[in-house]
């Protein structure tokens, strides 16, 4: 436990130096990572110069998230000032899933413009695109965590008797629900439904069947006019569950196909031309992003779009490439 201590001491320093004694605001998730990086703010410049800055989504936070932030900054005792993002995500998303700048532009960067010049913190490590590509301090930003995994990170959390509740729709990395439409979101009330209420239920389900989960999500997938569930739950629960889960997710009216996951696919990915192109994208996109989240092995077919206003990617199709993992 030295070294848990010693990484403690020297984030606390080093967020004490870099703030100069001024209010801080830290980009807050109801995550692990920025639970850690809250709890360490707090410590290191006290409660009244630390602000939680949570971006609300609305249709596409987890019911979980609520509860969590406002429960964390309660115990630890900072104040929490919620900013809605529902329209500027929504404008990002109609050319596309693109995560990254959500993250930016709407998660960051409607925070940066509430709070002007102030310092904010973010949750950002080794295990994540920033921590890995990107610098500790840049544009306002710190990020008090950067040079630690998430093993460090949990190690710290567990020594300073940090508990954060588990959305459950992944063991390593957690998110909104929009991360699971892969394709562009041109209509609220049946792309932004499809996918919002698959995926609570679909977690309701596995709470109500008592599953132990480590991924736990509903893709949805298809042209514009067509929403295709794919339900991946890992481990790949019973046959007589998976019927349960089915019906569940079949009975949503903006579903007009589903299935579980059960044996390795093929997705077939129309993308622009710069995404097309670029075969690190291509490459992240597939292992960084989409096998992570996905019940069986993932195989890729990747198709240049006609659709001028696809601006990053849509998985149009899959088909079966293997026998099931069972």
């Amino acid at each position: 436990m030295e070294n848990v201590t010693l990484k403690i001491e020297s984030t606390i320093k080093n967020i004490r130096r870099t703030a100069a004694e001024e209010t801080v605001i830290v980009a807050f998730s109801g995550g692990l990572d920025s639970t850690v990086t809250l709890f360490l703010a707090k410590e290191a410049l006290g409660k009244k110069k630390v602000i939680a800055a949570h971006v609300d989504f609305g249709l596409f936070t987890y019911h979980k998230v609520y509860q969590n932030v406002k429960t964390i900054c309660d115990e630890i005792g900072v104040p929490l000032q919620i900013i809605s993002g529902v329209s500027e995500q929504r404008s990002i998303m109609k050319g596309g899933p693109d995560c990254n700048l959500c993250t930016r532009k709407v998660k960051l960067g409607l925070i940066r413009a509430k709070f002007n010049n102030r310092l904010i913190l973010t949750g950002s490590n080794q295990s994540d695109s920033w921590g890995q590509y990107g610098i500790m301090f840049v544009d306002g930003f710190y990020a008090p965590l950067f040079h630690y995994s998430k093993k460090d990170i949990e190690n710290i959390a567990t020594y300073l008797n940090l508990k954060v509740e588990h959305i459950g729709e992944n063991v390593y990395r957690e998110g909104c629900k929009l991360k699971h439409l892969l394709k562009p979101l041109i209509s609220m009330t049946y792309h932004g439904q499809a996918v919002s209420l698959a995926n609570e239920i679909l977690l309701q389900q596995i709470n109500k069947l008592n599953l132990t989960t480590s991924i736990a999500n509903v893709k949805i997938i298809g042209p514009l006019s067509r929403n295709i569930g794919l339900i991946n739950v890992f481990p790949i629960p019973n046959c007589q569950h998976r019927n349960v889960i089915i019906k569940k997710i079949s009975s949503i009216a903006e579903i007009d196909d589903c299935l579980i996951v059960d044996r390795p696919l093929e997705l077939t990915i129309k993308a622009n031309r710069g995404q097309f192109n670029n075969l690190r994208s291509r490459y992240w996109l597939e292992r960084g992003r989409l096998q992570p989240e996905f019940a069986a092995p993932l195989k890729f077919k990747w198709l240049l779009t006609t659709n001028r206003r696809l601006q990053t990617f849509q998985v149009v199709a899959f088909n079966p490439a293997g026998t099931p993992c069972l």
